[in-house]
């Protein structure tokens, strides 16, 4: 049951929704939207209808459109997202502290708002929320690399993880993690269109919102590595589902370091099709 219901009272009957419809099963009947019951298995849940209503008239899901935030007024302007984008920095120093739950739980509610293949909406975040826990896990990881440096065992090309592995037995210096305090690893079941594409979208949704609110991050290129090639273990540890394909890792936590300014790089590679 997709429960369509519209407010007759509010409804203008604009025709917006049906225009909009991607799986064109909204219908106008007597100068109201409705859906034939044979078609409801066609809907994407995409919920263009309830967004599109000018007057919140058009309810899907049993979601109620006054729970909804209101565009109009509350967007950034250009400029602001301009800065937010080209001011983006990897950060790789981090202060030793936890971010709140509530914190978390807003960053990754936000983040799943992102755009996926068939609006199949799979993504999976696995959160390590207290340093802690990262702390443990760095452990675990730099210990199952070590062994695999001195036994020989690192594959053809990750040669270089043993590198990693002297500089933290050395000095602590930790390249894999950073020393952040939190890491979310995006992954999602392996039989829906682009798992690894609905993955990279909501990580950059979830970037792009921490920026906004002070929390810094690193894609965990090294990181991915681990879970996907060297220390595959290391993702049932995680709890990661075994039918599932990791998208990426990211780091995160508030930044140790403040950048006063955007960076300056060579203009976009474009090629006009004629």
């Amino acid at each position: 049951m997709l429960d369509f219901i519209v407010n007759k009272q509010a409804c203008t009957g604009c025709g917006q929704c049906a225009d909009d419809c991607p799986a064109s099963i909204i219908a106008m009947d007597d100068g109201y939207p409705g859906i034939d019951p044979e078609k409801e298995a066609s809907c994407y849940k995409c919920q263009h209808c309830l967004a599109i209503c000018p007057t919140g008239a058009v309810s899907i899901l049993g979601l109620d459109p006054e729970e909804s935030d209101q565009l109009t007024g509350n967007m950034p302007d250009a400029g602001q997202m301009e800065t937010l984008l080209r001011g983006r920095r990897s950060v790789r120093h981090y202060k030793e502290e936890n971010l709140e739950p509530e914190l978390l739980v807003r960053l990754l509610d936000v983040a799943c708002h992102a755009p996926s293949g068939m609006n199949a909406r799979q993504v999976r975040f696995t959160v390590v929320d207290d340093r802690e826990k990262l702390a443990k896990l760095r452990d675990e990881v730099m210990t199952g690399l070590g062994r695999m440096a001195r036994e020989g065992a690192l594959p053809k090309g990750r040669e270089f993880f043993a590198d990693f592995v002297r500089m933290w037995e050395e000095d602590r210096t930790d390249v894999l993690f950073r020393g952040a305090p939190h890491l979310v690893i995006a992954s999602a079941p392996n039989n829906i269109a682009t798992p690894i594409e609905d993955c990279l979208i909501a990580l950059s949704y979830f970037e792009l919102f921490a920026q906004s609110l002070g929390i810094g991050t690193v894609w965990e290129g090294l990181v991915n590595w681990v879970l996907n090639e060297l220390l595959p273990e290391t993702r049932k540890r995680l709890g990661i589902p075994d039918n599932h394909v990791i998208g990426f890792a990211m780091a995160f936590g508030r930044p140790a370091v403040s950048y006063s300014r955007t960076t300056q790089h060579a203009p976009a590679n474009i090629y006009f099709v004629s």
